[in-house]
């Protein structure tokens, strides 16, 4: 451990945070818990670049830490292998449960393609980073073209559209932010300077230990926040539905055999209704007309039966 990596594992776990605000709020639009139109909103597409912006810049100065005064070839092939696994994990799993708009290149898909980019700036003068990533950001704007139309090339970021895709982060822009990690890197001359005392990790108090711990975990942690949080909404709005529909269960037998009508033919009936309001999710809708028109239709069809 060292004092420059533990702020860089601190700077890493504020970007985890950031990142699971966002995410968050994304599964409270998509489940319809708020405005579902907020995590499409300007502002919250902004917080959302941001987030991504430091994860990449970040992992640039992480490089250059790691290989700038000695590339070690090994390690840097094994975190690549590591990081090209999770990119094809994400897109393995956003395309079981989002077939139309899977993640086919990503952040992580970006951080690996971009620290092949950055090995030769390793062993370069601080400007070069910065004249790479400027001219790929510059790119950005003037160099799409309909050649880059084609699926093929979509990776680039030059095609004249954006993709459908749930995070599209193409080379050009968002590689430049890890470029501009391994210019500000050797810029400042940061030097890890190891610390073999391991109480050192405990320096900091418990919110630094514990943003570096998140850190630390980053990639781990982007690997299944998404499917925890996703699950755990899903399961939610499952059990919020079963208790809607007994609740509604109870009070249509109610009412029914307050009218007079046969105990069993009520319990039939109601069973029936539930089902079918379950199955074509009305009682949300409820207080709304057009949900209680279609809650009569369904009880009348569950009477005649």
């Amino acid at each position: 451990m060292t004092a420059r990596l533990l702020w860089l594992d601190v700077a890493r776990g504020l970007a985890v945070l950031a990142m699971l605000a966002f995410h968050l709020g994304w599964d409270l639009g998509h489940f319809g818990h708020i405005d579902p139109d907020i995590p499409y909103s300007q502002a919250y597409k902004a917080f959302g670049h941001a987030t991504a912006a430091s994860f990449l810049l970040i992992a640039g100065v992480s490089l250059t830490l790691a290989h700038g005064t000695a590339f070690r070839a090994r390690a840097y092939w094994r975190r690549l292998a590591l990081l090209i696994g999770a990119a094809l994990l994400v897109s393995g799993g956003t395309y079981i449960a989002f077939p139309s708009s899977f993640v086919f290149f990503g952040i992580l898909h970006c951080i690996a393609a971009a620290s092949l980019l950055a090995v030769p700036f390793f062993f370069l003068p601080w400007p070069a980073a910065f004249v790479a990533g400027f001219a790929l950001v510059a790119a950005s704007f003037f160099a799409r073209a309909p050649l880059f139309d084609a699926p093929v090339f979509w990776w680039t970021g030059l095609s004249t559209f954006e993709p459908l895709t749930n995070d599209y982060r193409p080379l050009a822009p968002w590689a430049a932010a890890l470029l501009f990690g391994v210019g500000v890197a050797k810029l400042a001359r940061l030097r890890p300077t190891p610390v073999t005392d391991s109480p050192s990790r405990k320096d900091g108090g418990p919110a630094t230990r514990g943003l570096a711990f998140l850190g630390r975990h980053s990639l781990a942690l982007y690997l299944v926040h998404q499917p925890v949080l996703f699950a755990g909404f899903t399961a939610a709005a499952m059990l919020l539905a079963s208790i809607q529909n007994a609740r509604f269960e109870e009070a249509c037998r109610a009412q029914c055999v307050a009218a007079g009508a046969d105990v069993q033919k009520c319990a039939t009936a109601c069973d029936c209704a539930a089902r079918e309001a379950a199955r074509e999710d009305v009682l949300p809708e409820v207080t709304t007309d057009e949900g209680r028109a279609r809650l009569e239709r369904i009880a009348r069809a569950c009477v005649v039966k």
